[in-house]
């Protein structure tokens, strides 16, 4: 079995049926979107789609691959998680598992500015692990936040083939482009809506709802050195250290467009003594 399902359907470059602004917030941190977005995809999934989970198999969940830093999907599956496993608590049922695809390197590429070919060639020069072993035999639910050409559609099931992963796969998003007249670039007209420069970067992660994802941490080491020192003296400092941490657990030191910014984090670690 291999499904999908999008609880918004994008059919114009004008009006959605969902917030774009919300869905800027929700890429750059704010987690209160994510766990919003994650209890009405539950809800759209359920209405549709209850019978699925009428199972003997195990339900494992899983958010876009990564590597260290968690994407802006993890937290929308996590939340979704939550609202699956007291419906199967509800149902006398086993909880979900939580899992994921391993993915071993990164780009600074912004991928919501690419076609279908560039995005599929960018992530191919990807490698990825999954464990086969463990997934087999189970309902397998892939959440993403959005699908705009089926990339990374594309590049799950090529991994899935690749391992011979013998399994049910169904493929959950928020929000799903229908209309391939429009330009791919339409995500990042989500991606921007509501957080355009350093000033709204630096608004959200005030918010005690901000947690790092990938999107946020490769932004701020990829600003100049003016609107990066802007940055950091309207955050806590708790918060560049953690940034420091993720961007090393993520090998973004390795990368040389980075460098200047984590070069500066790593001064100011040195500096108050750590």
């Amino acid at each position: 079995m291999n499904k999908r399902y999008s609880l918004h359907h994008i059919h114009s470059a004008d009006e959605f049926t969902f917030s774009p602004a919300e869905y800027s917030y929700f890429k750059y941190g704010d987690k209160s979107y994510a766990e919003k977005f994650a209890k009405e995809l539950f809800s759209g999934f359920i209405a549709e789609h209850a019978e699925l989970l009428d199972t003997e198999k195990e339900i494992v969940v899983l958010p876009s691959p990564y590597m260290a830093i968690p994407t802006a999907s993890n937290f929308l599956c996590f939340f979704f998680k939550k609202h699956l496993d007291m419906y199967l608590f509800q149902k006398g049922m086993r909880s979900s598992i939580l899992s994921k695809i391993n993915r071993n390197h990164t780009y600074i590429t912004d991928y919501g500015n690419l076609n279908f070919e560039d995005r599929k060639n960018l992530i191919a020069n990807d490698t990825y692990y999954i464990d086969k072993d463990f997934l087999r035999g189970k309902l397998c639910i892939f959440i993403d936040d959005i699908k705009i050409t089926g990339s990374h559609e594309y590049t799950v099931n090529k991994i899935l083939n690749e391992y011979n992963v013998k399994a049910d796969f169904m493929f959950l998003y928020y929000a799903e482009l229908m209309n391939f007249d429009i330009d791919p670039k339409i995500e990042n007209h989500f991606n921007y809506y509501a957080v355009k420069n350093v000033k709204h970067v630096a608004e959200v992660m005030v918010k005690p709802s901000f947690e790092f994802n990938t999107r946020i941490v490769k932004y701020i080491l990829g600003l100049d050195s003016s609107n990066f020192d802007y940055l950091t003296s309207k955050v806590k400092k708790e918060q560049m250290d953690l940034l420091l941490e993720l961007a090393i657990s993520n090998n973004y030191h390795l990368i040389k467009e980075y460098e200047n910014n984590i070069n500066t984090l790593t001064q100011t670690e040195l500096y108050y003594g750590y």
